[in-house]
């Protein structure tokens, strides 16, 4: 099973969306709040190759990218494959 780590703050609609589409496929994932710390979205932004917003999602360590992007490798049947490679 892939390792799926989501970069959120509590105020994302985009967020709560990749949340629930994650969990609607039975998908087990780490969640990062960056809401108060600053660190933490340096961090994100560190390993996002620069992106600032949220969500930023990675699958076994590479960058997905927001929830419009884990949406459309969802509607091109590409999401389970990433799923399924090992973390």
């Amino acid at each position: 099973m892939a390792k799926v780590q989501v970069y959120s703050t509590a105020y994302c609609p985009f967020c709560t969306r990749a949340k629930a589409l994650l969990k609607q496929k039975g998908v087990a994932f780490e969640e990062i709040d960056v809401t108060d710390d600053d660190d933490l979205r340096e961090r994100m932004v560190e390993l996002s190759g620069g992106r600032r917003t949220v969500p930023e999602i990675f699958i076994n360590g590479k960058i997905v990218g927001g929830y419009d992007e884990l949406r459309a490798l969802e509607a091109r049947g590409e999401l389970d494959r990433l799923l399924a490679e090992a973390g």
